[in-house]
C-alpha cells in the first residue's frame, strides 16, 4: 500500500458519520487533525530524528556535515516524493537564508554558539543551522495544506509586511539600541486582533484566534528547542557547563519569529491566489 492510499484509507476510516455518538465524531476529527499536524511536521522530525542519532553515533564525519547532508537529501526525497511542492522548496530556501543571516549575527554577538568542529561552518555558523528555521517553514507551509487553511480579518498587506520587517530588524538591532519588543508586540496584538485562522476537517471549518495560534506554535518550537540544545544542536552562554532548560522568554521570541514566518507564507498564498484570479 502506498503513502497516498494509505492517507485516503485513513481518512475514510476516521471520517465521521451521522449514525455515531458525538463524542465517537469528536475523537475521530480529533486523531485526524493530530494526524495532518504529524505529516505536516515530517522535516522537523527528522531533524531532531538526526540530532538524536548523531549525538550517540559516531560515524567518521563532523556531526554538523552530516546534519547538512542529512537536511538536503531529506529536501529532495521530500520534494521528489510529492510530500513538498515545487514553491514550497522555494519559501523553505528562503527561510534557510533568512535564518542564516540570522545565525550569523548572533553568533558574532555571542547569544549562542556552535562548539563542535566542520568543514561547512562559515564564521562559527554550521551551514545546517538554516534548516532549524526552514523546518519551520516547511511546517507551516504543509499545514497550510493539509488543514485547507484560510485567513479571516486578515490585515492589509502594508501592515502585515510592515509588523512582520519590524520583527525580523528587531532580532538584529537590538544588538545596537533599544529591544523594541514590547512595542511591537503591543502593534501587532492591534494589527492581528481580529485575525482568525479556519481550518477544516473533513466537511467541517473550525477558527483559531490568530494571535492564540502564534503563541501555541511558539510554545512548541521553544520545547523542541529543549530538546535541540539537549542534544548539543547549539549552546547558550548558561550551557557551557551543563545542560540547562532554555529559558522562557525564548517563547516570545519563537513566537514572533513564527509571526514572520506565518507573515511570508500568508502573503506569497495571497499574492498567488489575486495573480489567479487576475488571469481568469
Amino acid at each position: 500500500m502506498g503513502l497516498k492510499q494509505l492517507h485516503l484509507t485513513l481518512e475514510n476510516w476516521l471520517t465521521p458519520h451521522g449514525a455515531e455518538s458525538r463524542f465517537m465524531s469528536f475523537a475521530k476529527q480529533f486523531i485526524w487533525f493530530g494526524y495532518l499536524q504529524a505529516i505536516s511536521c515530517v522535516f522537523p522530525v527528522l531533524i531532531f530524528l538526526s540530532l538524536a542519532l548523531s549525538s550517540a553515533l559516531h560515524l567518521g564525519i563532523p556531526r554538523y556535515d552530516l546534519l547538512l547532508i542529512v537536511c538536503i537529501l531529506a529536501q529532495v526525497i521530500m520534494y521528489k516524493t510529492g510530500l513538498e511542492t515545487r514553491d514550497e522548496v522555494l519559501v523553505i530556501t528562503m527561510f534557510h537564508l533568512l535564518g542564516l543571516i540570522m545565525e550569523l549575527h548572533k553568533v558574532y554577538h555571542g547569544s549562542w554558539s556552535y562548539p563542535d568542529q566542520a568543514y561547512t561552518k562559515v564564521f562559527g555558523v554550521p551551514l545546517y543551522s538554516g534548516f532549524m528555521y526552514a523546518s519551520v517553514g516547511s511546517y507551516i507551509c504543509q499545514a497550510w495544506r493539509n488543514l485547507r487553511l484560510d485567513t479571516v480579518h486578515w490585515p492589509k498587506t502594508i501592515y502585515a509586511v510592515a509588523i512582520g520587517a519590524a520583527i525580523y530588524l528587531n532580532f538584529f538591532t537590538n544588538a545596537f539600541i533599544t529591544d523594541l519588543r514590547f512595542y511591537i508586540t503591543v502593534v501587532l496584538i492591534i494589527i492581528f486582533w481580529r485575525t482568525k485562522f479556519s481550518f477544516r476537517l473533513h466537511d467541517k471549518v473550525y477558527y483559531i484566534s490568530a494571535l492564540l495560534s502564534f503563541v501555541i506554535i511558539g510554545f512548541f518550537i521553544w520545547l523542541a528547542e529543549n530538546i535541540a540544545t539537549f542534544f548539543g544542536a547549539w549552546k547558550y552562554a548558561y550551557q557551557h557547563k551543563g545542560w540547562q532548560m532554555v529559558t522562557w522568554h525564548k517563547i516570545t521570541s519563537w513566537s514572533l519569529l513564527v509571526i514572520v514566518s506565518i507573515i511570508i507564507v500568508g502573503q506569497l498564498k495571497r499574492l498567488k491566489e489575486s495573480r489567479g484570479v487576475k488571469k481568469h
